[in-house]
């Protein structure tokens, strides 16, 4: 029912910032949102996910203080806002939604967009 599109990969230098999207249509009201992110030959990894009030957020440590998402409920999307890139965070970046927040943490959302891929050179 719920399918989520995301945009805003690329191509960019380390340093750089680049700034993710994902549009959910379908009903998701009160559902969290979230990214992972997985590179080749590498397991899936959580990124970065959020509450449907915005209030709750967490982070994978090694992106923290680099990355912010946030979400605009009314547009039924999230961003994820990506500054001072490094190579290791080149990977296809995956949003993810649920209707329980837990799940997305867990690594089990229910819905997951096709990814968009975000690379960054040195």
């Amino acid at each position: 029912q719920v399918q989520l599109v995301e945009s805003g990969g690329g191509l960019v230098q380390a340093g750089d910032s680049l700034r993710l999207s994902c549009v959910a249509s379908g009903a998701t009201v009160g559902y969290g949102m979230g990214w992972f992110r997985q590179a080749p030959g590498k397991e899936r990894e959580f990124v970065a996910a959020i509450s449907w009030s915005g209030g709750t957020a967490n982070y994978l440590d090694s992106v923290k203080g680099r990355f912010t998402l946030s979400r605009d409920n009314a547009k039924n999307t999230v961003y994820l806002q990506m500054n001072n890139l490094k190579p290791e965070d080149t990977a296809v970046y995956y949003c993810a939604a649920s209707s329980g927040y837990g799940t997305i943490r867990a690594g089990k959302p229910s819905y997951w967009g096709q990814g968009t891929q975000v690379a960054v050179s040195s």
